[in-house]
């Protein structure tokens, strides 16, 4: 072995038997986390709207240390809806506006940081040994480390760091699974810890094992009802809306410093840059952690009016994929019929990658981006390139040809409902 080679394996990390230049490797957006100002029509919105079904929905003063539990008790929205599109315990956690200020000054130790209403940007890697040497390569690097140990409700292990701008972004390993009966664990399993665990733990087959066997009832966790009747027949099955949300992401983050941004999330995170984008006279920066076009896109801030979007969040947007074309199409009716704004007028190719598009608000004003199909990236790194823009709803085809990218990427494992 030259020189050169023993310097560059020294300035590698062994992932797995994997040579990698980070001691993790993120693989996809695992949750999302908004803070509402309209809190309980927000939870209504996503839950009877879009559908999210809610795995457990907890009092913060529940696991509050007792110094802080009578000023929490204050607060009157002051829950955590942990909600679930799929069979993880939570893809997508609500609080209100009030709660997350506490949190930040008691938790985090700082003052709410101005128009940031993602609580958490949460991705996931593929072990625990990646969060804990995650945690020591983030310190290393100088970058602010919130919190790390294990989460309850979720059981998921997790790192929580600080990006550029004050955002809280989270990489986590193992979240509790929903199956087939719609229960989440009971509370009685909950172990959070709140430091980094020492290495090897028990995995969750034992831990269930011995609940089991200690007599715990597996049985008696949450179990949500759905509200609406099931009166759509969605590709063979009767559902209560004529969509499914089957993938959360892409996000898009409105940055005061694009290229600062670009640093921590490329340099220190690992994201891959696919693209930049033209808006005027600022650009957009598009980046993947997989095969997905991409998973981030960094949209200066002066492009926020521009853009039509909110003027009290620094989310762009936060990306919903449905499970077909026609889903998507049918979505948008129903969205409209129920008082949702939903704009068609985007701006041309401001979603590389995604052929069919339209934008959703949130009660509080979050843009959600629904879609259907993303492109994805293959082993040369190559993008299939710009394409005309779908223009509005009004002149979509009913069908759609076939592309090598439909159904393919992440995929959807589960029943529709």
């Amino acid at each position: 072995m030259t020189m050169a080679s023993i310097k560059q394996a020294e300035q590698q990390y062994d992932v797995g038997g994997v040579l990698l230049e980070r001691p993790f490797q993120i693989t996809r957006l695992g949750h999302f986390g908004l803070t509402l100002a309209k809190f309980e029509e927000g939870v209504r919105f996503y839950t009877e709207i879009l559908g999210f079904r809610i795995s457990e929905r907890q009092d913060v003063a529940q696991n509050a240390p007792a110094v802080v539990r009578p000023l929490i008790k204050m607060i009157k929205d002051r829950d955590v809806v942990m909600l679930r599109h799929n069979t993880e315990h939570h893809t997508l956690v609500l609080i209100s506006t009030s709660v997350n200020d506490l949190g930040e000054r008691i938790l985090r130790k700082r003052n709410p940081v101005k128009e940031i209403t993602t609580n958490q940007i949460t991705w996931q890697v593929g072990s625990l040994a990646e969060v804990v040497n995650g945690r020591d390569y983030f310190a290393a690097r100088g970058i602010r480390v919130l919190i790390a140990g294990r989460d309850m409700p979720g059981s998921n292990w997790h790192c929580y760091i600080e990006d550029s701008e004050g955002r809280a972004n989270e990489i986590y390993y193992g979240i509790e699974q929903i199956g087939w009966d719609g229960r989440s664990k009971p509370t009685t399993l909950y172990q959070r810890i709140e430091k980094p665990p020492e290495l090897p733990q028990p995995s969750e087959w034992q831990e269930i094992d011995d609940a089991a066997a200690a007599g715990v009832d597996l049985t008696a966790g949450h179990r949500d009802i759905e509200t609406l009747p099931p009166v759509h027949e969605v590709d063979g099955i009767l559902m209560s809306r004529p969509f499914k949300i089957t993938r959360i992401g892409p996000v898009g983050l409105l940055v005061e410093d694009a290229e600062r941004a670009l640093q921590f999330y490329r340099d220190s995170m690992g994201f891959v840059e696919t693209e930049r984008v033209p808006v005027g006279e600022s650009q957009i920066i598009y980046l993947r952690n997989n095969t997905e076009h991409h998973s981030l896109a960094l949209v200066p801030i002066e492009l926020r009016d521009k853009l039509g979007l909110s003027a009290h969040s620094t989310l762009a947007w936060f990306g919903l994929q449905l499970g077909n074309y026609r889903q998507l199409r049918r979505a948008i009716d129903f969205l409209r019929e129920r008082g949702v704004t939903v704009r068609d007028d985007l701006t041309p190719g401001v979603h590389p990658g995604i052929d069919h598009a339209v934008w959703a608000f949130d009660p509080d004003g979050h843009c959600l981006l629904l879609y259907w199909s993303m492109d994805q990236v293959g082993w040369n790194g190559e993008t299939r390139g710009a394409r005309a823009p779908a223009g509005p709803v009004s002149t979509w085809p009913d069908q759609v040809p076939g592309r090598s990218d439909a159904f393919n990427g992440q995929v959807f494992l589960g029943p529709l409902a």
